[in-house]
């Protein structure tokens, strides 16, 4: 590393609370690659749920500073650098990892299962549990560098990792079939817009559930049929007429989940931005054969399928604003307001 630089500017997370607790810093000590990791030059960093999330402490279920206020409920260390979307290039590599790998484009798979040169007992998020990628540059195990051969821009590839990979790790736990029907909630977000996608690309007919200003644009992008969020699901698109649903939004609408589910159905969640707390009968459960499936952790195949899906084209970026890394605040500011449609990707200097 005698030819890199052994200090960075980035964003430090100083605390569970509001803006207040992001800190720019040009005096970060750049990391050092232990064995079985890589260093990664940072060149764009998308914002999403998870970063808000875990600095408002939104993720404890009692006080947002007591120690389960994480993504894992592993209590978090500070300062931390956040950011679970990254892209960027291999700059140096710890023992045991071929100085092949040294500029190599590469996309990091965010859930991790080996951090600081050990395996983990609990498994962690990028950016969370450990520093992430709103820096100039960040460490990983080589296993999640993955290398992405694309034309696609630097902030068009960040807008991939997290959202995608959390929509494709629930078709793919929801085991979604071409000609199957699913209904997508939140779907003009970062995850809820990816799912669209890739739902399309299993050759499924896809119902997206949005407001009525966003509705041509998810058609645009492949659903099939668009639902605005305060429809009666029960009479559209009726009971028992969907085979799988991903929800991402939970809240009070959503006993109708359970019940538009045909007889075997399949229910994914990866969020619950409308609410925790929702009402379940529990006959409709076991009297329909559901299955539920909540989705946190990727499967060992669904990065990997991921970035093949980029690599053909078959999957396309949606990025609807891009900010510098030291205007994060207002960058977290346009995202929480929910007015686009996709990623909002930071870029590095």
């Amino acid at each position: 590393m005698t030819s890199l630089p052994t200090i960075m500017s980035g964003i430090l997370l100083m605390g569970h609370g509001g803006y207040d607790r992001l800190c720019f810093s040009d005096t970060i000590a750049v990391p050092d690659p232990v064995a079985g990791e890589v260093l990664i030059r940072v060149h764009a960093a998308a914002v999403n749920n998870t970063d808000l999330n875990t600095r408002l402490g939104w993720y404890s279920k009692g006080d947002a500073e007591a120690e389960d206020a994480t993504w894992s409920g592993t209590a978090l260390q500070f300062p931390r650098i956040q950011g679970a979307d990254v892209c960027g290039e291999i700059v140096a590599v710890g023992d045991t990892v071929d100085p092949a790998r040294i500029g190599e484009r590469v996309l990091i798979e965010p859930s991790l299962h080996e951090a600081n040169g050990a395996p983990l007992s609990t498994p962690w998020y990028f950016g969370s549990e450990c520093d992430g990628g709103f820096a100039q540059y960040t460490r990983v195990a080589a296993r999640y560098a993955h290398p992405i051969n694309s034309p696609l821009s630097a902030v068009e590839l960040a807008s991939f990792p997290c959202s995608y990979s959390t929509a494709e790790n629930m078709l793919t736990r929801a085991q979604l079939k071409a000609g199957e029907t699913v209904l997508i909630t939140g779907a003009s977000g970062g995850v809820g817009s990816a799912a669209i996608q890739l739902a399309k690309a299993r050759g499924a007919y896809v119902i997206a559930i949005t407001s009525a200003a966003k509705a041509d644009e998810l058609r645009a992008i492949g659903a099939d049929e668009t639902l605005e969020r305060a429809t009666d699901l029960r009479k559209t698109p009726g009971m028992n007429s969907v085979d799988v649903v991903v929800d991402l939004v939970a809240g009070p609408a959503w006993p109708q989940l359970p019940d538009v589910l045909r007889p075997g159905g399949r229910y994914a969640v990866s969020g619950a931005i409308g609410g925790p707390m929702v009402e379940l009968d529990v006959r409709t459960l076991y009297l329909k054969d559901l299955s539920f499936f909540g989705c946190t952790i990727l499967e060992p195949q669904v990065f990997p399928n991921l970035v093949k899906l980029i690599e053909t084209g078959k999957i396309r970026p949606l990025v609807a604003q891009t900010w510098p890394l030291q205007d994060i605040i207002e960058a977290q500011k346009a995202f929480e307001s929910k007015s686009h449609i996709g990623k909002i990707v930071l870029e590095i200097p």
